[in-house]
């Protein structure tokens, strides 16, 4: 089906209407420095956070100050059973924001796990099952009847999908599961114009995994070692690309997995 016949007139009546994206997990690390890019691109979002309200309303605070809006709101990514009250929260955000539907999605929240293979016990499996995947999965089902045709889809993977450590077999399966997934997404939603991407960062400096990499002295050295720009990465390396991504410039890309590590264990 054409895109062009794919694309609602709904849509295309609103395309020069401010862009709205949902963030999860956006009160921190990546997901904070993607909302805060995008509201320099004039992007507006609803952004999720699970436990730390003071630090999600720092973000939307933040965002103010660009001229851009957000709106925050609690959600447990792992927590199946709250999402359809998770959606009418969405809808009276929306409706905030004065739209009835949002622009893009970035799947973003996440936990992190670092235990060997052996050591790992089906509840810790399931847990990360339970954010990285069928959350993800399920979140982005109950979103669909409110993106726009045409809109954008992100999920976050992790370069641990193409290199191996010890300790990251878990973390990285769920991952690779969401590559696999995006994939299908981009072709399934293609009629509705809706571009799928996966997002796969390296080593990252953030809070992350208990703030290894920025708080580690010598893991941050083996990150900056083994990455071919010779350093490790900082939240805005990743924010300004993923708002890059969604941006009308980028809207031919669909169906890839895009590593940004900085050239990481090449």
């Amino acid at each position: 089906m054409p895109i062009e016949k794919a694309v609602s007139s709904d849509a295309k009546s609103d395309a020069k209407a401010t862009k709205i994206a949902i963030v999860t997990g956006g009160s921190r690390g990546l997901g904070r420095n993607t909302v805060l890019s995008l509201a320099k691109h004039g992007v507006n979002s609803i952004l999720t956070y699970n436990s730390n309200r003071a630090e999600a309303d720092k973000v939307v605070s933040a965002v103010s100050k660009t001229g851009a809006k957000a709106i925050a709101l609690q959600l447990d990514t792992g927590s199946v059973g709250t999402f359809d009250a998770f959606v009418q929260s969405v809808r009276s955000a929306l409706n905030t924001l004065g739209a009835k539907r949002f622009d893009y999605l970035v799947n973003n929240a996440g936990n992190s796990h670092n235990k060997p293979f052996d050591q790992t016990t089906e509840e810790e499996l399931d847990g990360l099952y339970n954010v990285h995947f069928k959350g993800v999965f399920f979140l982005t089902q109950k979103l669909l009847p409110l993106i726009n045709d045409g809109g954008r889809i992100v999920n976050i993977s992790s370069g641990l999908t193409r290199f191996s450590y010890p300790g990251r077999a878990s973390y990285a399966s769920m991952k690779g599961a969401i590559e696999v997934l995006s994939r299908y997404l981009a072709k399934e939603l293609g009629a509705r114009g809706i571009a799928v991407n996966t997002v796969a960062p390296g080593a990252i400096a953030t809070d992350f995994s208990g703030g290894m990499v920025r708080d580690n002295p010598e893991v941050n050295k083996h990150i900056a070692e083994i990455t071919a720009l010779g350093r490790a990465g900082v939240p805005d390396d990743i924010g300004p690309m993923i708002a890059s991504l969604l941006s009308e410039e980028n809207r031919w890309v669909n169906g890839q997995r895009i590593e940004v590590s900085g050239g990481m264990q090449l």
